[in-house]
């Protein structure tokens, strides 16, 4: 396992370096660093991280949601309203009817399979957007219009919507029916995950308050170590009361991060962020190498050219879906172009549900995966580098 360690820090951050100075997202040196030492290509990964895989990828992302929380000003979030709601469900809808309506001619797929190929392709990469939206907050690109926040907060919402119409599609592909029911668990997964958020953050600020009334200074490295525990704590909440509500974790685990930056002094919240961001340097080599050793390149080949026309409708069915969120914003054609490219990647999910059909026995299984691989390879890169690329030119900085 160390050795896989090895490979995975020192080749991964290689691999970054070389795209950072050819001007490529640092994620796609990552990525592909991910291919090669995974199974398919090299298989020099142990066995042992390949298996907890996931958990490593989720302890990465709990990372990157801690730090945005910690970085969001529900001030500004507030002002954005409306469209932030809609971007957690409206693109990925969008995308969905793109894979219902023309998957079937072009895949030859049935309408049902379609759609479970249409719930997996749709949620956007927390992965990917989170981080470069806390860094145009901090750098105050967009945030006049709360550009970023509303990105941020539609993009950590968005997967649990996905996710929910994914359940239901395979639900109906195996010969069950729809419950209507698992469509309230969407704005259930959502209210319960912030108001568990909040309160594990007002205990956290209550606790550090009563350390520091006490003239106990709890160092920020311990606060770190605390914050972490309870988000970890807060994602197997998620998995305990799952067989009779459905509460949505990640949300939590913004919530509480926020919360915490109400409830504390500025500097401190300010601390903790830096603290943060300096982790998701190991994390995010950790997360996006893994997501590439998840990629399964003996299903792209078998895609072919129409699975690639197929993701390429769907993104402009997805880029509809984002514009009309957005009617009626002050947002100009630039600001809207830049929202488009922000809600392009794909990774985590694909990664992490892509292969479950395939295991679950579904005759359009291994279609799914090929579709699911070659958006990952096509999608996390084009919407890194078009965000990397276009944030100094389509969105204004605040003074």
């Amino acid at each position: 396992m160390l050795t896989s360690l090895a490979l995975i820090f020192l080749v991964g951050l290689a691999a970054a370096a070389i795209c950072q100075q050819l001007r490529l997202p640092r994620i796609i040196g990552m990525l592909f660093t991910g291919i090669l030492l995974g199974p398919c290509v090299l298989n020099w990964l142990d066995p042992s991280i390949l298996s907890i895989s996931a958990d490593l990828r989720q302890m990465a992302l709990i990372i990157i949601l801690i730090k945005a929380g910690l970085s969001l000003d529900l001030a500004d979030l507030k002002k954005v309203g409306r469209p932030a709601v809609l971007m957690s469900c409206l693109p990925a809808s969008c995308e969905i009817l793109a894979f219902f309506l023309l998957a079937p001619a072009l895949l030859g797929v049935s309408r049902i399979e379609a759609a479970v190929m249409g719930a997996v392709l749709g949620a956007v990469s927390p992965a990917v957007v989170v981080p470069r939206m806390v860094q145009l907050m901090e750098s105050g690109h967009g945030t006049d219009k709360s550009i970023p926040q509303m990105i941020l907060a539609g993009a950590s919402c968005d997967d649990i919507f996905v996710i929910v119409l994914f359940s239901t599609f395979t639900g109906m592909a195996q010969g069950g029916h729809a419950d209507p029911m698992d469509f309230v668990q969407i704005p259930v997964s959502i209210l319960l995950g912030v108001a568990l958020g909040v309160a594990a953050g007002w205990v956290l600020s209550l606790f550090f308050e009563t350390a520091y009334a006490h003239k106990h200074c709890v160092r920020n490295s311990m606060k770190v170590i605390i914050l972490l525990g309870a988000s970890f704590l807060l994602m197997a909440v998620e998995t305990w009361v799952k067989p009779w509500v459905s509460v949505s974790g990640l949300l939590a685990v913004v919530a509480m991060a926020c919360t915490l930056k109400i409830r504390s002094i500025e500097f401190v919240s300010k601390r903790l962020s830096e603290k943060f961001g300096k982790l998701w340097l190991a994390a995010e080599v950790v997360l996006f190498v893994l997501v590439g050793a998840a990629v399964d390149l003996r299903y792209t080949l078998e895609a072919g050219p129409a699975a690639i026309l197929m993701i390429l409708l769907a993104l402009c069915f997805r880029a509809v879906g984002v514009l009309l969120c957005l009617l009626g914003t002050p947002l100009d054609r630039k600001e809207r172009l830049f929202c488009i490219i922000a809600y392009l990647p794909k990774a985590t999910v694909q990664a992490a549900i892509g292969s479950v059909p395939l295991a679950m026995g579904l005759a359009c299984g291994p279609i799914v995966l090929s579709v699911a691989v070659l958006a990952i390879l096509i999608t996390a890169p084009l919407g890194a580098l078009g965000m990397d690329l276009t944030y100094q030119k389509l969105l204004r900085r605040s003074a």
